[in-house]
């Protein structure tokens, strides 16, 4: 919708005092300008950005063997299930864990035959027998009761028995029936998946708003309106140059495991609230390179084009912007139709340019006049 202009006479076109415009209160009303107050709230902002779920590296376990040998019996036999802890994984039949079994039972009896020798040397190298032969045993991971049972029944197991060490999902699957096996391999990896964990990036500017422990909120494109409640539980202490941005990890309690490692979730983060922070609305901002300028209503009809200094957008929507220098509190601003007050502005200010130096001209063709005249005077 266009303005129509109105001539402007050499007596009318003059700026306020202290730079501001007059513009009569019919234009300014079908301006539809409409106004805010500067004014002071408990500042705080909400910070959005996009996540990926991943397992929670306290809560991965790796099920690796001490000892070599071969797959005896698989009891978890695709990855994915779902297993509890102490529950069965697999057998591992060891020729070694056989002749360390036969060797503690041997153990066993020479140290029962010398507990009464007359000799302490003696029983004490019976007894030392005896304890190196358990110890490897426990190195092994053979459970003391089971350790109890070789003692009273004298029956060699073929098979160590391994466990679950959690309750969680199978991850990894390294193993298959039959295969050998090698000390210190991996056969599973479980994840407890009660809590995950969540990576996202925040900008660097946006670092100082966000402390560990702070409250962070999921949704779910798949569940919109299913809001998880979390925390900031990491900020990582180094910039990624190529995107500018810090990586910050969220953990989130996941009971009914709906939510999977691999899912891109969106983050919300509600920052520390700073109270009584002088703010105004963002929209009556007018941004010119480096400058920000807002009109200071001065009276009806009279605005005082200003430029101040600001922080970071925030409040309710994030809408509102705080002010670090150059308004009070309650002074009235324009927060609409701003930028055709800013082209008034100008058109006054060049209006008024141009008959200050029209005016200029007159003067200085007035002073060469009058010095002519003289000169012709002293002629005569």
């Amino acid at each position: 919708m266009g303005m129509d202009l109105i001539p402007v006479y050499e007596d009318e076109a003059t700026l306020g005092g202290g730079g501001a415009i007059t513009i009569d209160p019919v234009t300014v009303q079908n301006m539809g300008v409409r106004y805010g107050t500067v004014q002071r709230m408990d500042f705080s902002r909400q910070i959005r950005t996009v996540g990926k779920i991943d397992y929670n590296e306290d809560q991965l376990y790796e099920v690796t063997t001490k000892i070599s040998g071969w797959i005896e019996k698989l009891y978890v036999n695709y990855t994915g299930e779902m297993v509890k802890k102490g529950q069965p994984l697999l057998e591992i039949y060891s020729p070694e864990l056989v002749t360390t079994q036969e060797e503690y039972l041997l153990a066993l009896n020479t140290q029962r035959m010398v507990s009464e020798s007359e000799f302490e040397t003696i029983r004490k190298g019976g007894e030392s027998l005896l304890e190196s032969a358990r110890k490897r045993l426990l190195y092994w991971d053979i459970p003391p009761e089971e350790i109890e049972r070789l003692e009273k029944t004298g029956e060699v197991k073929k098979t160590v028995l391994l466990r679950a060490p959690a309750s969680g999902m199978v991850v990894k699957r390294n193993v298959v029936d039959g295969a050998h096996v090698k000390a210190g391999e991996t056969l599973f990896e479980i994840a407890d998946l009660s809590t995950v964990w969540v990576h996202a990036s925040i900008y660097d500017y946006e670092v100082p708003w966000v402390e560990e422990g702070q409250p962070a909120e999921m949704e779910l494109s798949y569940l919109p309106g299913k809001i998880y409640k979390g925390k900031v539980s990491y900020i990582y202490p180094y910039l990624r140059e190529k995107a500018r941005d810090v990586h910050v990890r969220l953990e989130f309690e996941n009971p009914n495991l709906e939510l999977k490692p691999g899912m891109y979730v969106n983050i919300r983060l509600q920052t520390r609230t700073i109270p009584g922070t002088l703010v105004i609305p963002t929209e009556a901002i007018i941004r010119s390179g480096e400058r920000n300028i807002v009109f200071v209503v001065r009276e009806p009809g009279k605005f005082e084009p200003r430029e101040i200094r600001i922080g970071e957008e925030g409040g309710p929507g994030n809408r509102y912007t705080r002010v670090i220098s150059g308004l009070l509190e309650g002074e009235k601003i324009v927060t609409s139709a701003q930028f055709l007050l800013d082209s008034e502005s100008r058109l006054q200010e060049a209006i008024q340019k141009m008959l200050e130096e029209k005016k200029q001209k007159q003067t200085s063709t007035e002073h060469q006049h009058n010095a002519g005249d003289s000169g012709e005077m002293k002629n005569m």
